[in-house]
C-alpha cells in the first residue's frame, strides 16, 4: 500500500494513504492492524484517506518498524477480500455516529428551511408514527413508561406548532442514536474482550491425544472430554457416554446422558464419564454463541441495587405525567407542560448502569477474571468472609510427586503406573501431578481396568482383573474403604509425609503403595491474604481434604489463621452454609469437582482457571489466570462499581430534577430540556465507561 508518514510521536503514527478509502476497506484496515500484538488502537479516516495507529511494546523501535512494514505490505486486494471474523468487528465506529448525526441535522434544517408548512406537518406526522406506536403498545400492556412520555411530548409539540413537533422528534432521534451507539460499543467491547480469553481442548491427532488452542480446531476433528471438562465446541458424540450439564443453555440443573450419535454443545460440562466428540460446526462460531449466552445471562443477573434503581426510575414516570397535569392546570402553558414531558429519569439510569456493568466486565476480563452478572460484583463488594480451597487454589496448580513408597510386593514403578492409569481420568492438580510423574519416567499405563468411578469423598475407584482398586486420601482409603494399616505403619507414613500430601493406593482391600505429593504454596499468596484483610474481609478461611499436618503447614505459610482439615465435599458445603446462617456474607474460591457444592452454596463463588468445568459452571466468577492477585483487584473493582452506580443515581436524580424545575419556571424551552437531558445521559454513560482501576495496577502479572 502506498503511504506517507504525515505525523509521528512516540507510540503513534498517522499514515496518509493514496486516496480516499471505501468504508469496507477502512474497517478492514483497522481490524487488520488491530490484529498485531503491539497495536493498541487503529482509527481510519476514509474521506481523508489516512489511518492513525497507536502501539506499545517493550521494544518501541521494533514495534514502530513492524507497524510500518505491515502498512506497506497490505494491498487493496487484501482489504477487498477481508471478511469479519465475528459480527463485533462491524461495530459502529465514532465516524459512523458523526456521519449519522450530521445527516440527521442537515435533513432537519433543510426541511425547516425549504418545505412549506403543510408538507412539513405531513413529514413530521410520518416521523412521529414509530414513537406513537411504541407509546400505544406500552399503554395496551398497562405501562406508563418512557415511550409514553416521548409520545406525549411529540403530541404536545404538534399542539404548539409544526416547528416545535419537528424539533422534538429531531432531538428524540438524536438521543436514541447516541444511546444506541454507546450501548452497542459497550457490548462489542465486552464481547471482544471475552473472545481474547484463550481456551484449550484435548484433541486426537495421529493416534495421540494433544492439547491445543480452540482456534486451531477444524471441522471433523475429534475432541476428548472427560469428567470435569468443558465441551469446547458443538459436535456429535462418536464414542463413549457422559452425563453432561447443560444448565448454561437450558437452565436445567440436572445433567443429561449423551452417548454415540447425540449432539453436544459448546459451553456445557461433563459431570461424569468420557466422550469423544467430532466437531461438526465452526469452533469460532461456537465460542461466539457461548459469549452471547453469557452476555444474555449477565443481563438477567442484575444486582439488587441495579434492579432497585431501575424500578425506582420506572416508578417516577407516572409522576412525570402527574407533574405535567399539575403544570398544565396551574400555568395554562403548553411550553411549560411540554418541558415536563421531555425529561425522565429512566433512560439515564438504565443506560449508564448497564454500560458501567459492561465496562466492569470488560475490564475484569482484561485483568484476569470473568464475572457473569452485576449482582456478583455487588456480592463480592459486600462479602466479609472469604473461603479458599487449598489444592490448586492456594497451592501451585502443578504439584509434583516427591516420593513413591510401594507395599506388599508391589514395585515403585507398578504403584506409579497403576495410579497414573486411574488418575488420568480426574481433572485435578494432584491427579495431573501423578500422571506427569509417570510420563516423566516413561511408564506406559495402558488401561486394563474397568470404568473409573469418581467417588465424592476424595477418591477414585475402579476394578482390575476383578479386584477393586481405589486411590485417594487417608480418610477415603482407610476409613471409607476399610483398608487395614497397622498403627505403627500409619505413624511411619505420617512421619515420612513431612508436610506433603499422601495418596493411598489399595488393591482388593490391601495397601499397595503411598504416593507423596508435594504441593507448594503459590507465589504471592501471603501478600494476597494480607491485602484481602486490608480490603475488609474479616475472616480468611482455608478448607482442605488433606490431613491436619499438611493443612497447618500451608495455612502458616499463607498467613491464614483459620483452616479446616480432613473435610469431605459435603463438609465444605455445610461449613459455607453454617457461616451464612451466622450472618456472614461468604465468598468461596475453589477449583475442583468436589468444590462445586460449596461454590453453589456461597453468596458469591470464584472458580480457578485451571479447575474443572463443573466448578467453573457452578461458580459466579471465573479466574482466567492462576494469579490470586486478581481476587484483590476483583474486590476493588466491585467496590468502585457500586460507588459509581450510586453516584450516577444521585447525579441523574439531581440534574433531571433541576431540568424539570427550570422547565416549569419557563427558563428552559422543551427543546433545551430535551437536549440537556440527552446530553447528560451520554456524558454520564461516557463517565461510567472510564476504567475502574489504575492502568498500572496489574502490571507485571
Amino acid at each position: 500500500m502506498r503511504y506517507r508518514i504525515k505525523h509521528e510521536v512516540p507510540g503513534r503514527i498517522r499514515f496518509e494513504l493514496g486516496g480516499k478509502l471505501p468504508e469496507h476497506d477502512a474497517t478492514a484496515l483497522e481490524e487488520t492492524l488491530l490484529g498485531m500484538a503491539c497495536v493498541t488502537r487503529a482509527v481510519a479516516y476514509p474521506k481523508a484517506g489516512s489511518v492513525a495507529v497507536a502501539f506499545a511494546a517493550a521494544d518501541m523501535v521494533a514495534a514502530r518498524n513492524a507497524v510500518i512494514d505491515r502498512v506497506a505490505a497490505i494491498t487493496p486486494a487484501d482489504l477487498k477480500a477481508w471478511e469479519p471474523a465475528d459480527s463485533w468487528a462491524l461495530t459502529p465506529r465514532p465516524r459512523h455516529l458523526f456521519a449519522q448525526l450530521a445527516n440527521m441535522a442537515v435533513a432537519h434544517f433543510i426541511r425547516r428551511a425549504l418545505l412549506p408548512s403543510p408538507i412539513r406537518r405531513v413529514v413530521n406526522l410520518y416521523q412521529a408514527l414509530p414513537f406513537w406506536r411504541a407509546a400505544l403498545h406500552s399503554l395496551r400492556t398497562g405501562r406508563l413508561d418512557v415511550p409514553v412520555l416521548d409520545g406525549a411530548a411529540i403530541a404536545m409539540g404538534f399542539l404548539r406548532g409544526t416547528g416545535s413537533a419537528g424539533s422534538t422528534i429531531f432531538l428524540l432521534n438524536v438521543g436514541e442514536a447516541l444511546e444506541d451507539f454507546t450501548q452497542r460499543r459497550s457490548e462489542a467491547g465486552l464481547a471482544r474482550s471475552l473472545l481474547d480469553i484463550p481456551t484449550r481442548a484435548h484433541v486426537e491427532r495421529n493416534g495421540a491425544e494433544v492439547e491445543i488452542d480452540i482456534a486451531e480446531l477444524h471441522e471433523g476433528d475429534v475432541v476428548v472430554a472427560r469428567l470435569g471438562d468443558a465441551i469446547p465446541v458443538d459436535g456429535e458424540v462418536v464414542s463413549g457416554e457422559a452425563a453432561v450439564n447443560q444448565s448454561s443453555l437450558t437452565g436445567e440443573p440436572l445433567a443429561v446422558v449423551r452417548s454415540a450419535g447425540d449432539t453436544v454443545f459448546a459451553g456445557t460440562a461433563v459431570e461424569e464419564g468420557e466422550v469423544r466428540i467430532r466437531v461438526t460446526g465452526d469452533p469460532a462460531a461456537s465460542k461466539v454463541r457461548s459469549i452471547v449466552q453469557m452476555m444474555e445471562q449477565s443481563e438477567a443477573c442484575k444486582s439488587a441495587n441495579q434492579k432497585r434503581v431501575e424500578s425506582m426510575a420506572d416508578a417516577l414516570v407516572p409522576w412525570n405525567f402527574l407533574l405535567a397535569g399539575i403544570v398544565a392546570l396551574t400555568t395554562r402553558s403548553l411550553t411549560k407542560t411540554a418541558a415536563t414531558l421531555m425529561v425522565d429519569y429512566s433512560c439515564a439510569l438504565r443506560l449508564s448502569g448497564s454500560i458501567a456493568v459492561m465496562t466492569a466486565q470488560r475490564e475484569s476480563a482484561a485483568r484476569g477474571f470473568m464475572v457473569k452478572g452485576s449482582r456478583y460484583f455487588e456480592a463480592m463488594s459486600e462479602a466479609d468472609v472469604i473461603v479458599f480451597d487449598k489444592t490448586g487454589t492456594l497451592t501451585a496448580a502443578t504439584p509434583r510427586v516427591a516420593h513413591v513408597e510401594p507395599y506388599d510386593g508391589y514395585t515403585r514403578e507398578e504403584v506409579l503406573r497403576l495410579a497414573a492409569c486411574l488418575e488420568e481420568h480426574f481433572p485435578h492438580p494432584v491427579a495431573r501431578a501423578v500422571v506427569q510423574a509417570a510420563l516423566d519416567e516413561g511408564l506406559e499405563h495402558r488401561e486394563r481396568h474397568a470404568a473409573v468411578e469418581y467417588v465424592v469423598a476424595h477418591g477414585i475407584a475402579s476394578s482390575l482383573d476383578g479386584a477393586r482398586v481405589v486411590i485417594g486420601s487417608e480418610h477415603f482409603v482407610l476409613e471409607d474403604e476399610g483398608v487395614p494399616v497397622p498403627a505403627d505403619e500409619l505413624a511411619c507414613i505420617h512421619e515420612q509425609a513431612c508436610g506433603t500430601s499422601p495418596l493411598f493406593l489399595a488393591v482388593d482391600g490391601q495397601l499397595r503403595g503411598v504416593i507423596y505429593v508435594d504441593d507448594p504454596l503459590k507465589p504471592g499468596v501471603t501478600d494476597v491474604v494480607r491485602q484481602l484483610h486490608a480490603e475488609g474481609f474479616a475472616r480468611v478461611i482455608m478448607l482442605t481434604g488433606d490431613n491436619e499436618r499438611t493443612a497447618a503447614r500451608i495455612a502458616a505459610q499463607a498467613g491464614i489463621d483459620e483452616y479446616r482439615a480432613d473435610l469431605l465435599p459435603e463438609d465444605k458445603h455445610a461449613l459455607v452454609e453454617e457461616l451464612q446462617r451466622q450472618g456472614y456474607k461468604v465468598a468461596m474460591v475453589g477449583d475442583g469437582v468436589n468444590d462445586s457444592p460449596a461454590l453453589a452454596a456461597a453468596r458469591v463463588s470464584v472458580a480457578m482457571s485451571g479447575g474443572s468445568a463443573v466448578a467453573r459452571e457452578a461458580a459466579d466468577i471465573t479466574l482466567t489466570s492462576d494469579d490470586l492477585a486478581a481476587i484483590v483487584e476483583l474486590r476493588r473493582l466491585s467496590r468502585v462499581l457500586q460507588k459509581r452506580l450510586a453516584s450516577g443515581y444521585r447525579f441523574t436524580v439531581a440534574f433531571n430534577s433541576a431540568l424539570l424545575a427550570l422547565g416549569i419556571a419557563g427558563i428552559l424551552t422543551p427543546q433545551m430540556s430535551s437536549a440537556l437531558h440527552n446530553g447528560s445521559t451520554v456524558v454520564l454513560s461516557a463517565s461510567h465507561a472510564r476504567p475502574f482501576l489504575p492502568a498500572g495496577e496489574s502490571e507485571g502479572r
